[in-house]
């Protein structure tokens, strides 16, 4: 982060504010423990930081610290506007772009007052007044451990703060095994455990909790995984319907793609979920080596993320967008 943005930020901090703190819509891990350890630490400061999600953020993350407390402008968009409108300060968090809000946009895009943008995807937009933007780093979580450090307000972080924090490191690191992690990555991680956090509880609590529905509904995926070696890919769909039939809840098929990646051969993975509610096709990307899913994303579903994982959508059909990817296969050199 630059000097003089960090001079600057800890002018801002001195005097309470009303901040308003924003994750991407349909937060994961990292999103969500981001915000939370920067929300536990403007409280340490006197402020009044208020976390205002665009929509619901899954069930497996309900246990993070004060996550009872966040808005969701979804549920109740004349009260978090009313909020954002009130806020002095807002920081957005993993994400580099206000679209990733969805409607919310509409509502940021009007906002007059500084806005801090702390993220590691790649080609942020330029509409915030300060910008700690770092691909190089896994998570937003580690970034946000790094930015108390650059305020001079390390010792503020407790084991609440940490808890946090780890949940963002430990989800988007793939538990340590994906590229990014690094040993400073092993270093914080150090620093929170050294602090108290319950590591191995908060892995159960990410990965562990799994309800029969959701077990059913990754058998179905794993069931319609289809495999072309001939591409070193893997790509998994679940319609609509059958996301109805195991009683689908928000995050039920979170890191379903990855399982692409354990086949042998397999270095681009791939998965569909049919969304007739936005009358869309998610799309999730995840790859090994150096085959660039954030740029094949961008290129051809309107997405985008970092280079081994990253998403994107699209409103053809299903047998549309499953026929648009075979085809782009045969043309991607990988």
């Amino acid at each position: 982060m630059k000097e003089e943005d960090v001079l600057a930020l800890k002018k801002l901090l001195v005097l309470p504010k009303k901040i308003a703190i924003i994750p991407h819509r349909s937060p994961d891990g990292d999103a969500m423990g981001s915000t939370l350890a920067l929300y536990h630490f403007l409280l340490k400061l006197n402020h009044q930081p208020a976390v205002i999600a665009p929509n619901d953020f899954p069930n497996f993350l309900a246990w993070l610290p004060n996550s009872d407390s966040v808005l969701v402008y979804e549920n109740d968009k004349t009260n978090t506007t009313k909020v954002l409108n009130e806020a002095d300060l807002v920081f957005i968090l993993d994400f580099n772009a206000l679209h990733r809000t969805g409607e919310m946009e509409n509502v940021l895009n009007k906002l007059t007052v500084p806005m801090i943008m702390i993220d590691h995807h790649q080609k942020p937009d330029t509409f915030a007044t300060y910008t700690y933007s770092n691909t190089a780093i896994g998570s937003t979580c580690e970034m946000i451990y790094n930015f108390i450090s650059y305020l001079d307000k390390k010792e503020l972080i407790d084991k609440t703060i940490a808890t946090c924090i780890y949940t963002g490191i430990v989800t988007d690191s793939g538990s340590f095994r994906f590229p990014s992690t690094t040993s400073t990555t092993h270093r914080i991680v150090a620093d929170l455990i050294e602090l108290g956090i319950e590591n191995s509880t908060i892995h159960n609590n990410l990965f562990d909790n799994n309800s029969y529905n959701r077990s059913q509904l990754l058998g179905k995926a794993l069931q319609n995984m289809k495999v072309m070696p001939e591409y070193k890919t893997a790509y998994i769909t679940l319609s609509q319907k059958e996301l109805d039939e195991f009683h689908y809840e928000k995050g039920d098929t979170e890191g379903i793609v990855n399982y692409g990646l354990t086949i042998k051969g397999v270095i681009f993975a791939a998965i569909f979920i049919e969304h007739r509610d936005e009358n869309i096709i998610k799309i999730s990307f995840r790859s090994q080596d150096n085959f660039d899913v954030n740029q094949f994303a961008r290129n051809n579903f309107s997405g985008g993320g970092h280079i081994n994982a990253a998403g994107g959508k699209s409103n053809l059909s299903m047998q549309e967008t499953i026929l648009k990817f075979e085809n782009l296969l045969a043309t991607t050199t990988r």
